[in-house]
């Protein structure tokens, strides 16, 4: 494989050549793109789209890539790399809206490059609750309401404020309010969507030395407090870490097990009917209008597929410590692990009629 070159035109960071994707993505898999721009402003970040757009050239815009399952083929295109900085607080903001879950207290503005963990670290320190549950998720900001990224009872779209975008269609910058995201689990206005690159996402925050209520009852159990009552910030987020790390759900280079895009299926939300013919024992959250999430977890284990099951491909697995990761063992491709989440999704549609759906992006490729 040729070495790939590089270049710089200004503050603009360009290689050339063949750049393997599997350095810039959580899973280390993917093939090389034709050139890669890593950008650190705003104005850079529109103007490498625009470019591309203008000359017909497929754009892929990368944050930290912990999102993402890209082919073994690569991506015969640009890759826009995000590296914005920024944050900006208001601590007088208020609003009168009911549609947020935590109204009131600080407005914080963030570049969509910022490194999400840091950023939740940031409101830890400074006592704005609304985000600490979601402690230890590996990307970017700008992936955050993409996804609506959520974990321990905490979703983004709780406390999402607004979201800059530029429109592409439109050739213009765009403003998102929370209503008009579209928010659903693990879903939004902007997933799956070439149209809207991310610039920047607001969060309205409270302020105060405790968490919002916790929802999730394997958080309290380790809080040692009951769903639905308070504990300290700090208290939230260490627990939060704790229980990632056990799970292999926090990026480390020496642990195979987070060699992963995190929960590679969603939780599945079924009909009343579907969620009926399931086994007694499995697990059933109301989801509103008479539906029900079930746990892909669950599923997939008891379908017989149990932690660290490879069906004797030897590069990936499921992670040794949670059956939703799916994990390269360090000498994967990218068609090995398609396969084995091929197998896991055929499996529990045998075993319970439950289709579930992958959570990562996938680039050039398909289950």
């Amino acid at each position: 494989m040729p070495a790939a070159g590089r270049a710089s035109v200004g503050t603009v960071s360009t290689r050339v050549g063949t750049v393997p994707l599997a350095e810039l993505t959580t899973l280390r898999l993917g093939g090389p793109a034709t050139r890669v721009v890593e950008v650190t402003s705003e104005d850079e970040l529109i103007g490498a789209v625009r470019d591309c757009d203008e000359r017909g050239e497929p754009v892929l815009v990368v944050g930290g890539g912990s999102n993402l399952v890209v082919d073994d083929a690569g991506f015969a295109g640009t890759v826009v790399l995000v590296a914005t900085r920024g944050i900006d607080v208001d601590a007088s903001a208020s609003c009168d809206s009911d549609a947020l879950a935590a109204c009131g207290g600080v407005l914080l503005t963030a570049a969509a490059g910022e490194p999400w963990d840091d950023l939740v670290a940031y409101t830890v320190a400074n006592e704005w609750p609304g985000i600490e549950a979601l402690s230890g998720i590996p990307g970017l900001v700008g992936a955050t309401p993409m996804q609506n990224v959520g974990a321990y009872g905490q979703e983004v779209a709780q406390t999402v404020w607004t979201v800059r975008t530029y429109d592409r269609q439109d050739r213009r910058v765009r403003t998102f309010a929370n209503a008009d995201c579209r928010f659903a689990y693990r879903d939004s206005r902007f997933k799956g969507s070439e149209r809207y690159v991310i610039l920047t996402v607001s969060y309205q925050l409270r302020e105060g030395s405790l968490g919002l209520p916790v929802r999730y009852a394997e958080l309290a159990r380790r809080l040692g407090v009951a769903v639905g009552e308070r504990a300290p910030l700090g208290d939230v987020r260490a627990a939060v870490l704790a229980l990632r790390t056990g799970k292999g759900m926090v990026l480390d280079a020496a642990d195979h097990d987070t060699w992963s895009a995190g929960s590679f299926f969603t939780n599945p939300v079924l009909t009343e009917a579907q969620a009926a013919a399931l086994p007694d024992g499995a697990p059933r959250f109301p989801a509103g209008d008479g539906l029900v999430k079930s746990s892909a977890a669950w599923l997939i284990e008891h379908a017989g597929f149990r932690r660290g099951y490879s069906g004797g491909r030897s590069a990936v697995s499921l992670s040794t410590k949670h059956t939703l990761a799916l994990t390269n063992r360090g000498d994967a491709s990218t068609a090995e692990l398609l396969s084995l989440a091929r197998e896991v999704r055929d499996g529990v549609r045998s075993a319970f009629g439950v289709e579930l759906t992958p959570e990562p992006r996938l680039v050039g490729c398909a289950l």
